[in-house]
């Protein structure tokens, strides 16, 4: 196995050693191109970016390591209300109270539909946590500072599509959507209609019991950190890039579509994958380009849907269910920052 799994890496290895020289040969030419005006600009950029959204990550981290390492599932679990309204505007303004990022969202929503919370108010926890928290809203409105419309907006936007999302998914959903453990279920309902698949003791599922101490809670948010930073220095990297080698020209037509817009920052936000918690410094770079509506899509469908984001809904729950959710997400994303553009 060791053999193999050598000479797999070694496929790989021998094209990279082509490169060697022709970088050998070009890098005079790189030198010069690397300390060019242009890339110093987008190095400037990509700085600015990254320092900017980088507190409001280890925030975000921070607050998400103390509600795993000090909350305990039981107690959120006791909060969410059976009935259906009710429990779905509770799960809309949850993270007011418990600002999970949407990084940690997923694996703790798991753990408490296995202990019985229905499927319409995980969803709703799911999308609306990590935006609808007093975390995103400082940042978003510290991005923004002459423009605390767009906050509001975004918090308001993001409350209706998850709270919608929720009723769809109460009236419409009926069976257990996390994906079946290996090991045998049995059935109890949660609430009329819905069958909650519950494992038995040897459930291939496991929690995993951390020793609940300040080291282990800076470990955790250590590594977290570590894990998430990578897709802001992602983000902002793209992002400088745009900003350097696209014409604003160009970007102004492509602002100035009816679809385009909404549907490049819709994408823009679900290939960078940034956290909640900084996609607003983002966005705050487009203020100029796009109008209102783009922008909020931006703000809105990244974190409930993002490229991160779907590996783990997939690994969580079936597929078919995923993909109802994402175009349930993209079409009211759209709809809602395409209303909201058009009566500003």
């Amino acid at each position: 196995m060791k053999m193999a799994a050598h000479l797999k890496l070694l496929s790989f290895l021998i094209p990279c050693a082509f490169l060697v020289p022709v970088l050998i040969t070009m890098a005079p030419d790189l030198e010069e191109a690397w300390n060019s005006e242009a890339l110093q600009n987008m190095k400037t950029v990509f700085i600015s970016i990254f320092l900017e959204a980088a507190p409001f990550l280890l925030i975000g981290v921070l607050l998400s390591s103390l509600m795993q390492w000090f909350v305990s599932e039981e107690m959120i679990r006791k909060l969410t209300p059976k009935n259906p309204v009710g429990g779905v505007l509770v799960a809309g303004l949850l993270g007011i109270i418990f600002p999970i990022c949407e990084c940690g969202m997923i694996p703790v929503v798991r753990r408490l539909m296995h202990k019985g919370m229905p499927p319409y108010i995980a969803v709703t926890f799911i999308l609306s946590g990590p935006v609808v928290n007093p975390i995103v809203f400082t940042a978003t409105l510290l991005a923004f500072p002459s423009h605390p419309e767009i906050t509001i907006a975004r918090m308001g936007l993001a409350f209706a599509v998850a709270a919608s999302i929720g009723g769809v998914v109460y009236m419409f959903v009926r069976q257990n959507p996390l994906r079946k453990p290996k090991a045998t279920v049995t059935e109890v309902k949660t609430h009329p209609g819905f069958k909650m698949a519950q494992p038995h003791a040897h459930s291939t599922d496991h929690d995993h019991v951390h020793d609940r101490n300040w080291r282990s809670f800076f470990i955790h948010a250590g590594d977290e950190f570590v894990d998430m930073s990578k897709y802001l220095v992602i983000g902002a990297l793209i992002t400088a890039c745009i900003q350097t080698f696209i014409s604003r020209s160009d970007l102004i037509s492509l602002g100035n579509g009816p679809v385009a817009s909404y549907a490049f920052m819709m994408g823009f936000a679900y290939v960078l994958s940034l956290c909640s918690t900084s996609d607003a410094f983002v966005a705050s770079a487009f203020s100029h380009t796009f109008a209102l509506g783009p922008l909020l899509s931006f703000l809105v469908l990244g974190p409930m849907l993002d490229f991160k984001s779907t590996l783990m809904l997939l690994s969580t729950f079936r597929t078919r269910f995923v993909i109802g959710l994402s175009l349930a997400i993209i079409i009211l994303v759209f709809a809602g920052s395409w209303l909201i553009n058009l009566l500003a």
